[in-house]
């Protein structure tokens, strides 16, 4: 059922009265650290093998790692335009033409690169949302999205997606538009349920947009990791390109999260507002990696065949491991994460299992409740993350067995 509430991670609201504590603003108090971040640090201290943290642990194409190193060499070193280098907005323009030929994007007006998709869509949310506005999220969520809300002003409006099939009740869904509804969030495929939104879903989210006049933010950095079904870019749907604001970035497609190169699509008119704040926020991205990016999104059409290929065959390892070892696995269609139901294993709650099974018998995961707002709704899943060589999956599998022995 849909909940609105004016704080994303309340059972993690920290207060105190004690008059000598250094003073914090109320929007810092209202959420934690990241969760995930946490647990990589977690899964370091063990030395846990950490499906944890989305991040490979294999390297990048050597093309883009020349191409960086070239761009370096050339030194390419000083400020990009603000909102990004013209060659690098000019091949997202392309690729996003070339996978998606209705979705015609001008690099010069409509386009703005950022510190990865993680500012892309804070600055999204500074630029267009007014305190008091509310936001429509699915969940389970990933984690940013409550904060970003926060920081802005805006009051998140919680969806939850029902599993198995992490499916929507649309009867639930309408209940939470309301006349202060401003922007709809939504992650395709999607972190941490790998749900992939089919065309039908996202026409039904979008006919309420329509009727609420409100915006959709989508986070699309899985669109090239689909395992069943179709990405279908929401700026695609009928009466929704002037409606839909959509961040991305290479860190998933091209293996290169530590880069922080990302970018946002919109209306122009929407693009000048989000310009100005990612100036104030960051100023640019880095120059170079901007220059290596933009031979990333030349990459033939094999490359992308191959990403997905790779990751199906990581997936249905971990999968496998999973079942053996007792875990109820829900199946994902897209992205590279796998949510679990812990509840044949153990009656500890998801933070207790997650910590105890990073200390022993050494593998990392993030707990359940870390991606709901009310986190009774997450205390018996735990999730996964697989983009890891085989070997590594290999010994996450070993470790895991453990537990069924």
């Amino acid at each position: 059922m849909a909940q609105r509430t004016s704080a994303a991670h309340h059972s993690r609201v920290t207060t105190t009265s004690d008059p000598t504590t250094f003073r914090v603003s109320h929007k810092a108090a209202r959420f934690t650290e990241s969760v995930i971040r946490e647990m990589t640090r977690l899964a370091m201290e063990h030395g846990a093998v950490n499906l944890a943290q989305g991040f490979p642990d294999f390297a990048c194409p050597r093309e883009i790692k020349d191409a960086a190193s070239a761009a370096i060499y050339a030194d390419i070193n000083q400020y990009a335009i603000t909102w990004g280098a013209r060659d690098f907005r000019e091949a997202i323009a392309e690729k996003t033409a070339r996978f998606y030929p209705s979705w015609r994007v001008d690099p010069q007006t409509q386009i703005t690169v950022t510190c990865g998709a993680t500012e892309g869509m804070i600055a999204v949310m500074l630029a267009l949302l007014d305190p008091g506005d509310e936001v429509v999220v699915f969940e389970p969520f990933y984690e940013n999205y409550g904060p970003d809300a926060i920081l802005s002003g805006a009051v998140p409006s919680y969806v939850t997606l029902h599993e198995p099939e992490w499916s929507i009740d649309f009867s639930e869904l309408r209940s939470a538009f309301g006349p202060r509804t401003r922007a709809v969030v939504l992650n395709s495929p999607n972190n941490p349920t790998g749900k992939v939104f089919t065309r039908e879903e996202l026409t039904r989210i979008a006919e309420l947009c329509e009727e609420f006049d409100c915006y959709v933010f989508t986070d699309e950095i899985y669109e090239h990791i689909a395992y069943a079904g179709e990405h279908v870019p929401m700026a695609t749907i009928d009466g929704m390109a002037d409606r839909t604001v959509a961040v991305n970035s290479l860190s998933k497609t091209y293996s290169v999260t530590g880069w922080r190169v990302g970018w946002v699509i919109a209306p122009a008119a929407l693009t000048a507002a989000i310009r100005k704040v990612h100036d104030f926020l960051t100023v640019g991205a880095a120059a170079p990696l901007q220059a290596a990016g933009a031979v990333a999104l030349n990459l033939p059409d094999t490359y992308y065949a191959s990403l997905a290929t790779a990751y199906r065959e990581r997936r249905d390892t971990l999968l496998a491991a999973l079942d053996a070892a007792g875990f109820r696995t829900f199946v994902p269609d897209g992205a590279y994460y796998v949510m679990t139901d812990i509840s044949d294993l153990t009656s500890d709650d998801d933070v207790t299992f997650a910590r105890a099974l990073t200390a022993s018998p050494g593998v990392a995961t993030v707990p359940g409740s870390s991606f709901y707002s009310r986190p009774e709704l997450g205390r018996s899943k735990i999730r996964f993350a697989f983009p890891k060589k085989l070997e590594t999956l290999a010994a996450a599998a070993e470790r895991l067995g453990q537990l069924a022995r």
